[in-house]
């Protein structure tokens, strides 16, 4: 007994006959223990220990195949027959073939309690009836086969995240396992008031196929599924019309419609660890033979019979997987929403510090997978063999989601410039301009009032004229000065040969100086201001368009933060890198060619023609399709773009996914 040594006997009652449960700490918890030593002789097994206590029969023991694999079970040396295992499976746990017939059943870990006392008082009846055969363990092939069975739906239920697919291969399963021709699937749903109702989600039938139409079912003892939920018992009826001791009758509608006859049922409550019913497995009709059709009523009085106890254990088995598996899917479903409402809170977030880019996000979300699911509908060229699958795109579409997220952290007036001066610069300006205005018609009256002291009233028709033409000229040129700042303050670009005097007409402005609130002059234009109407094109200088292309690194660090699945991993890496350029001139990385992924090269083709036809951007308009598609073909020239994404974009005409008006 090198392997099985065994410790830590906690109860020991005089009586040889009493139910030994033994089992391996931790797979029983504390408050699960308390429960199962008031109905067994409960005792704590160690592997290894020097310690050997007595081991008594009948007895069940519990463990975790990791912790006691089945072809070390004979180590346990029971002193006889009389004994079995109940594995407490962990998540996805798969047991190696072959498995021993002394594992009596299955159980997924933190299987609810009510479920784990019928399994083990089951163990207990079997082991009974085995001693009353005179020791010998009855279908050991059978049950072995059954357990195989068994851990593999285990395996295909805690694998399955989508809860629609996950409900149907509950219930086919379930009927699989169980040789029935047709079964029923409900799930509990909370009401808004607090209460609870059945919402039957499912049904299956080999021998006809019922339109289906979802509807609610109260939790009370008026049908089999609602008392099923009420009293959390299993239900296994022999004669579905032969129900008198029952508070419910069958509904026989389907029965008449059909021409059908339910006979044999099995209603089993799906319970969740808390011991809470989630939902309802209801089979009908156990076959004789698999392939048996229920086409008439006398087809069914000799096909069916009623579902046997081994059936109702595997059932059972089933619906405790099942549950754990359904409430997995249900959290990973929520969880998927959860993040999904964060994912389009920080969208919202981006929008709301730049409310020009609004719905950007989104449409480039669209571009960029429709982009990737032509890629992967390509069979010839550099893109056969290429496959985006859904996991793929969904990290791409939160990758294009979330690219320009790191915008949150720029300066909201830079992020929101419009012009190439702020909104508080350009008032300056016309401040400047209007005392500047004053100035003139101030110097001008004083001109005026001179002449008037020393000048004969006779001679006012000659001496005022020239003043007030020059008066006049002195507005004009300010007038001219303003309306040039203004226009030029536009964030379009320059237009041929402005390029070249612009530095001399933004230094004459430079030059004249107006009185300042001190009393002090101060020039027109300052130097900034007239570095800033010096944009060649746009609307930043130098020092702002690094805050602008900051973004990107705030990005990266933002989404780096996020704990992402081994599906979305790539999630930072593809959004970091989509103002990145073919010939390495792109930011923040520089990097070149294939070095930048293809699911970022996809989103900068995206992200570059949704600018360009955005309709709601204050420092540009929006140009046509043709025009875009012909920017993007100089963008792929100057090696900006990767012109195999190009390509693609055009002939697979993903630019129709979000256009608007008439096609090129």
């Amino acid at each position: 007994m090198s392997l099985g040594r065994l410790a830590n006997l906690v109860k020991t009652p005089s009586h040889n006959m009493a139910k030994n449960l033994y089992y391996f700490p931790p797979s029983l918890s504390p408050d699960t223990l308390e429960t199962l030593q008031l109905s067994y002789r409960v005792g704590a097994l160690a592997r290894g220990s020097e310690f050997r206590p007595a081991l008594h029969l009948p007895a069940v023991v519990i463990a975790d195949p990791d912790q006691y694999p089945p072809d070390h079970l004979d180590e346990l040396e029971f002193p006889g027959e009389a004994w079995c295992v109940l594995y407490m499976l962990p998540s996805g746990r798969v047991l190696a073939e072959p498995l021993s017939d002394r594992i009596f059943a299955l159980l997924p870990e933190g299987a609810p309690r009510p479920m784990l006392e019928r399994t083990i008082e089951r163990a207990f009846e079997s082991l009974h009836l085995t001693a009353e055969n005179g020791g010998a363990r009855r279908e050991p092939d059978r049950r072995a086969s059954d357990l195989e069975t068994l851990t593999r739906i285990g395996t295909a239920l805690s694998t399955e995240r989508n809860t629609d697919c996950l409900l149907d291969l509950i219930l086919t399963k379930s009927r699989e396992i169980t040789c029935c021709d047709a079964g029923s699937l409900y799930l509990v749903e909370e009401e808004a008031e607090g209460g609870k109702h059945l919402v039957f989600e499912l049904t299956q039938s080999d021998s006809h196929s019922p339109s289906f139409k979802q509807y609610s079912l109260p939790i009370d003892e008026h049908s089999a599924a609602g008392y099923a939920a009420a009293t959390a018992t299993v239900l296994n009826i022999a004669d579905a019309y032969e129900m008198d001791d029952m508070p419910f009758r069958l509904n026989r509608n389907f029965d008449r419609k059909f021409r059908y006859r339910t006979k044999s049922m099995l209603v089993v409550p799906m319970l969740n660890q808390k011991s809470e019913v989630i939902g309802v497995l209801q089979l009908i009709n156990a076959k004789r033979d698999a392939a048996a059709r229920l086409v008439s009523v006398e087809v069914v009085q000799e096909a069916v019979i009623p579902f046997s106890e081994r059936s109702q254990q595997l059932a059972e088995s089933l619906a405790s997987q099942a549950a754990v598996a359904l409430e997995n899917s249900i959290l990973y479903r929520d969880i998927q929403r959860l993040f999904e409402g964060f994912v389009k809170a920080s969208v919202t977030a981006v929008e709301s510090r730049d409310p020009a880019t609004f719905g950007h996000s989104e449409r480039v979300a669209k571009l960029t997978i429709g982009l990737a699911e032509a890629a992967s509908r390509c069979t010839t060229g550099c893109y056969a063999g290429i496959h985006f699958g859904p996991g793929d795109l969904q990290e791409l579409r939160y990758a294009a989601l979330l690219h320009d997220f790191g915008k949150v952290g720029v300066r909201e007036h830079v992020l929101v410039k419009a012009k190439k001066l702020y909104p508080h610069q350009l008032e300056a300006v016309h401040m400047r301009f209007l005392c500047a205005r004053q100035a003139v018609e101030l110097a001008s009256a004083h001109k005026k009032l001179e002449l008037a002291l020393v000048a004969r009233p006779s001679d006012a028709g000659q001496t005022l004229p020239p003043i007030d033409a020059e008066r006049e000229l002195e507005l004009r040129r300010l007038d001219e000065m303003l309306r040039f700042i203004v226009e030029l303050n536009e964030p379009r670009a320059l237009r041929a040969g402005d390029a070249e005097r612009l530095p001399e007409k933004l230094a004459e402005v430079a030059t004249l100086f107006v009185p300042g609130p001190a009393g002090q002059p101060e020039p027109l234009l300052s130097q900034h201001e007239v570095g800033l109407l010096s944009i060649p094109s746009g609307t930043l200088d130098a020092e702002e368009r690094k805050q602008i292309e900051s973004h990107v690194l705030h990005t990266f660090r933002f989404l780096s933060q996020i704990p992402w699945t081994r599906e979305l991993k790539n999630v930072p890496e593809i959004a970091r890198a989509h103002h990145e350029r073919v010939n390495g001139t792109g930011y923040p990385y520089h990097m070149k060619g294939e070095e930048i992924p293809l699911q970022a090269r996809m989103m900068a083709c995206a992200d570059i023609y949704d600018a360009l036809t955005a309709s709601d951007r204050p420092y540009k308009k929006a140009v046509s399709l043709e025009r875009a598609l012909a920017i993007l073909e100089e963008e792929v020239k100057d090696q900006h773009l990767d012109p195999a994404v190009f390509d693609l974009f055009l002939d697979a005409k993903v630019y129709e996914i979000t256009a608007n008006g008439p096609k090129p």
